[in-house]
């Protein structure tokens, strides 16, 4: 019997952002037609009328949906946390890509990663810590602290944040409110966030 797919329900702004790439004449043909996969399903599209409507094959279709959905968790606590539509969108496009990987079933629940999105928009020096910028290891570490998590390790929070599997490579993290960049604030909301470089350590 062949496996259903996952039923796609999409939150009002991460709809705006996938239409918003689909338009985008900026956008990446692959991303496009992701996209195009993710809005159809959430429209209640099967993937037999998907098939024939985006001229894709199924199996392809299958696999996206499949991708999407697991990734739905991040997207819902990302969304409700909340960051901003800019870094809504780096999300998104992060799983459309072909390097990103989910991993098993969701051990996390929306509310576990709203905490940790939450924990790494927080100052390191003003929590008292050692250093100035988080690192997956610290967070991972601090996430345990506070018992956020019984346990997480910190390549899992980097697959977070739209990084690898690789713990040695660097990974991008919805953090750092606009008002503690060097140059000030910008006018984007006292709640606006901005992708910075976690630093990578040895520890953890």
């Amino acid at each position: 019997m062949p496996r259903r797919s996952p039923t796609i329900v999409l939150l009002p702004r991460q709809r705006s952002v996938l239409e918003h790439l689909i338009r985008s004449s900026t956008s990446e043909h692959r991303i496009v037609e992701r996209a195009k996969i993710i809005v159809t399903a959430a429209d209640g599209d099967i993937p037999a009328e998907q098939s024939v409507k985006l001229r894709i094959d199924r199996q392809r279709i299958r696999r996206w949906r499949e991708r999407f959905a697991e990734a739905a968790d991040l997207l819902n606590a990302a969304e409700l946390e909340p960051v901003s539509d800019t870094d809504l969108e780096h999300l998104v496009v992060d799983i459309l890509r072909d390097s990103y990987r989910s991993g098993t079933k969701p051990t996390f629940t929306p509310e576990q990663i709203a905490q940790v999105i939450t924990l790494a928009c927080e100052q390191p020096a003003e929590l008292g810590l050692p250093f100035t910028h988080w690192t997956a290891a610290e967070l991972a570490r601090e996430a345990k602290k506070r018992k956020i998590v019984e346990d997480i390790s910190s390549r899992h929070i980097a697959r977070f944040f739209g990084g690898g599997r690789d713990s040695a490579t660097p990974v991008a993290v919805l953090a750092q409110p606009e008002d503690h960049r060097p140059e000030g604030p910008r006018d984007r909301g006292a709640g606006a966030l901005r992708r910075v470089p976690l630093r990578q350590t040895a520890r953890g």
